[in-house]
């Protein structure tokens, strides 16, 4: 086999179909990179989980003196409840650890949260916090709702606040992104199939003489069919290594921008790098199959 000629004719094929060849180029790379932020997302989702959910509690807000919920009838939690109420809460099923936050604990929390915000953290009161317990749970990724309606249920409870649902809409909101980022993914890497297809099939038209005299001279299939694979396969690393810019771009302007509203949780270069790799080996894929069945479907060889 000369590789020479099998060059020259992939040369010959790309230079003829230039404009297609660019749009499926172009094609490929943002199919490819809508691919790789979608694993990029995937992966962040994944990570902000793992930290959230190790952190969140079921809060139990307790009665206190004065308090206008109807349950608690303006009566507070004595110690005995209080001693009380902590063994019942420990020995709901799920339920890891049980803290008590006093209201000194409860303030200086609240002006740690409300640094920013003078008039609030000035105002209040450390009497004006109000006393609970912070459930840590055994398994935070599991239903947290049997949990909040038993603590709900429990005498000198004033109300039950589950944390998850706090961070639950934001980890619903990356999951729908995630998946309008695979699905447009999807829709690319088809375009960019039928594409290749069409330009590999317009390819072997116009060079359909030198293919049927190869095939006179006896040339093998896989002779007269490499060329033609080949353009696919160059054309999907050149994608490939766009999209590789693109998505190393998303990693420096989008997933580190956001760092500072994810906990400063955001992602390494490994697994900018495991997605790129994931998406080049699919987008020359994708290629080599695209080249492969439309040549056997147009050549009959």
């Amino acid at each position: 086999m000369r590789a020479n000629f099998i060059f020259s004719e992939v040369w010959i094929g790309l230079r003829r179909n230039l404009t297609m060849t660019l749009a499926v180029v172009l094609t490929v790379a943002v199919g490819m990179a809508m691919l790789g932020v979608g694993l990029l997302i995937n992966a962040q989702v994944s990570m902000m989980k793992d930290f959230w959910y190790d952190k969140v509690e079921v809060s139990v807000f307790l009665c206190h003196k004065n308090t206008a919920i109807p349950k608690c009838g303006g009566k507070g939690v004595s110690d005995a409840q209080l001693t009380a109420l902590k063994g019942k809460l420990q020995a709901i099923p799920g339920v890891a650890e049980v803290i008590y936050e006093d209201q000194p604990t409860a303030y200086k929390n609240f002006r740690a949260t409300l640094a920013d915000d003078d008039v609030l953290s000035q105002t209040a009161k450390v009497e004006d916090m109000p006393t609970s317990f912070r459930l840590k749970l055994a398994d935070p990724d599991s239903n947290y709702q049997p949990i909040v309606e038993a603590a709900r249920a429990q005498a000198g409870v004033a109300s039950v606040k589950d944390q998850r649902e706090i961070v639950g809409s934001l980890f619903d909101m990356l999951d729908k992104l995630r998946s309008a980022a695979l699905i447009v993914a999807g829709t690319l890497v088809v375009a960019a199939a039928l594409l290749i297809g069409n330009t590999v099939r317009l390819s072997a038209f116009n060079r359909r003489r030198e293919t049927g005299i190869m095939r006179l001279v006896g040339a093998s299939n896989i002779y007269i069919q490499l060329p033609f694979v080949m353009e696919g396969v160059i054309a999907g690393l050149i994608g490939g290594v766009v999209a590789a810019v693109m998505l190393i771009l998303s990693k420096v302007f989008l997933f580190d921008g956001l760092a500072g509203y994810l906990a400063n949780k955001t992602l390494g270069w490994d697994s900018v790098a495991e997605s790129i790799t994931y998406t080049m080996a699919i987008g020359v894929l994708i290629c080599v199959l695209a080249s492969f069945i439309t040549l056997r479907r147009y050549l009959r060889v």
